[in-house]
């Protein structure tokens, strides 16, 4: 035996025996894990073990659903920069989870999914729940192993930390057999490190430059992974430096004061007309910091030209993978958002501000009349609804959606002020909304959240309340109802008109459904009821949900149910 071997023998022969859940319910408390997420089950009884140790310093969350429990890591991720953990039984757990995997890999969330695996002797021979994560999560997760060895699970966790939050952040996913977690062994723990961060090159930095100053019409557009406050207020210092109209990427609204002059909206699902328009045709230079222009931002891939867009790009994104993807940027910049945002307030502004000023102030007033109510069929404008929401609810409410025709009012009459007011998925998951902002309420219980869902997103995560009421998140649900898949059915109307099929829902009464997990609630009809309702919905403890039903009419804030109709009608005609 070399003597090298012989140390490192007589050196684990003095360590502690733990378990493989002891030793990596330790790791996750060393590298700051303060809440997980999980469904518990049989297959990672070893973890729960473990945490059981660290109840001082790990809260375990116990969810409902492994998709709730995903979604609930998904917006701690969002919430905190730090990977949100979710722990899930194999097989049925995992398939579960899966949804809001998609979620966090599509919205470029930090994430670690630890998944029970079946024992080391049964692999590959299909036991019970068996599954092979590599290859059933390969296509959502950045990183997906199997931790054979307890002794080597510090370095997985290490590396596992690490890969969720470097580059594009996302999901990593650990499976755990389930005799790892119980077999001892002595190892050494991790040492949480720095992780290495991006920033721009000076040349770079001198040809941005040059840019601005030849540019007539430029947008800076902000979105993606790496935000924090100080990043939005950098954007904010940079824009009035520059004298920048500013736009955000879809359902990263709260990444630029909507209220400031110099914002001009969201470039996403229904946007602005006369926005979309400004990019399709007279911007002649664009700043992208973070978005990663997926179809959603660009309209079906339909705002920018393939693969050489229509104006100078520039695109800003700490993941150089991510960069020359779909569109060619006349410069590609490998940066987190702060580190370009600090190089670039340090450029001459030279006479930028007054050259752009009737530019971004024609894009404000624009965005402004953009989101001043319009009229609706029905008893109920939601519009109305959301300006109130605005007009009345502290600037760091906490506003979480799912996916559905409601997001449309959600986006446009909303304006949010602060960073990290929005949770809403970028995959366009439905189901998303409760246990978001039951998540969110769990990490910041001083700030007032509001979860918006539509009854057919609803329904999809409503035992979740559940779980607020067991860990004490008191949310504020507003169930937007109007007894039909609404997405589905406008597009079922635009494109097959008449043939309704499969889009129609039975609800449950939402009010009752609410109190019976000891949630207080009421139904309105009509527009006027709102506002006292919302002030009882404040006032009350243990949350409370306020079930609107709408006209099914009121498609959108600018089409009827009839106009699609109508719309389809026509196209078959010709």
């Amino acid at each position: 035996m070399s003597k090298a071997l012989e140390n490192k023998t007589l050196a684990d022969a003095a360590m502690p025996l733990r378990s493989g859940g002891r030793i990596l319910a330790d790791q996750l408390a060393l590298l700051g894990a303060d809440k997980i997420f999980c469904v518990p089950g049989e297959s990672f009884l070893g973890l729960l073990e473990g945490l059981y140790a660290h109840q001082n310093d790990v809260e375990v969350i116990t969810c409902r659903h492994e998709s709730g429990a995903a979604n609930m890591a998904d917006a701690y991720g969002k919430m905190t920069g730090k990977p949100g953990i979710v722990a899930v039984t194999r097989g049925p757990g995992a398939t579960n989870a899966s949804n809001g995997v998609h979620t966090a890999y599509q919205d470029s969330t930090p994430m670690i999914v630890l998944i029970g695996q079946v024992g080391r002797e049964m692999m590959d021979r299909e036991a019970f729940q068996e599954m092979d994560y590599r290859r059933m999560f390969g296509e959502m997760a950045k990183w997906v192993t199997q931790i054979d060895d307890a002794r080597r699970i510090p370095e997985y966790l290490s590396r596992a930390w690490k890969v969720a939050l470097s580059g594009r952040p996302g999901p990593v996913v650990l499976a755990l057999p389930e005799d790892m977690l119980t077999e001892e062994v002595a190892t050494v723990d991790l040492k949480p490190t720095p992780l290495p961060v991006a920033a721009p090159q000076p040349s770079a930095m001198a040809d941005l430059e040059k840019m601005l100053h030849a540019a007539q019409k430029p947008l800076l557009v902000v979105g993606g992974p790496g935000w924090n406050k100080a990043c939005c207020d950098k954007a904010v210092a940079l824009s009035e430096r520059f004298g920048l109209p500013v736009a955000t990427s879809f359902r990263c609204q709260d990444y630029f004061d909507n209220s400031h002059e110099n914002y001009v909206g969201v470039i996403g699902i229904a946007p602005s007309p006369k926005l979309r328009k400004r990019v399709m045709e007279d911007v002649d230079l664009m700043i992208a910091i973070g978005p990663r222009f997926g179809e959603m931002t660009t309209q079906g891939y339909t705002l920018l030209d393939i693969p050489t867009p229509q104006m100078k790009l520039v695109h800003i994104h700490p993941g150089a993978e991510e960069l020359g993807q779909v569109y060619a940027p006349e410069l590609s910049i490998v940066s987190s958002p702060e580190a370009f945002l600090d190089a670039a307030l340090n450029l001459k502004p030279s006479d930028c501000a007054s050259r752009w000023q009737d530019w971004r102030r024609e894009q404000n007033v624009d965005y402004r009349s953009f989101i001043e109510p319009t009229s609706v069929p029905g008893n109920v404008n939601m519009a109305d609804v959301i300006r109130h929401l605005t007009e009345t609810m502290p600037a760091n409410t906490i506003v979480a959606n799912g996916a559905g025709n409601y997001t449309v009012w959600v986006h446009r009459f909303h304006q949010h002020t602060g960073y990290r007011t929005q949770l809403a998925p970028t995959s366009g998951s439905m189901g998303y909304s409760q246990p978001a902002a039951i998540a969110a309420k769990l990490i910041a219980p001083s700030r007032e959240v509001i979860s918006i869902a539509g009854d057919g997103c609803f329904m999809m995560a409503g035992q979740e309340l559940a779980t607020a009421r067991q860990f004490g998140a008191d949310v504020i649900y507003i169930v937007v109802n109007n007894g039909m898949f609404g997405t589905i059915r406008m597009h079922q109307e635009r494109n097959h008109p008449g043939h309704v099929i499969a889009t129609e829902l039975v609800n449950p009464d939402f009010v009752t459904y609410a109190k019976a997990f000891g949630i207080g609630g009421e139904r309105i009809t009509d527009t006027q009821a709102f506002p006292a309702a919302l002030g009882r919905a404040r006032a009350s403890k243990g949350g409370y949900l306020i079930e609107i039903v709408v006209d099914p009419e009121a498609l959108t804030p600018s089409q009827s149910l009839s106009d699609a109709r109508r719309q389809g009608e026509a196209a078959l005609a010709h």
